[in-house]
């Protein structure tokens, strides 16, 4: 479990930013399928809730390595 828990973090402690910029990208990506691909996926902004999450996480994250 150590091992499996020991990569994510040394690879995240060197790219302190690269979660919140993935969020911020699923959250333009929200933007452009409401307007491109309207449906289910644009109806339920579900990449914005995933964008939104994973930013914060990855906010969090940088804050405490």
């Amino acid at each position: 479990m150590s091992k499996l828990l020991d990569w994510p973090s040394e690879f995240l402690a060197h790219r302190k930013g690269l979660l919140p910029l993935i969020g911020i990208l699923l959250i333009a990506a929200n933007l452009l399928v409401q307007f491109i691909f309207p449906g289910w996926l644009a109806s339920t902004n579900l990449l914005l809730h995933i964008g939104l999450i994973v930013a914060i996480f990855g906010l969090m994250l940088a804050w405490a390595l």
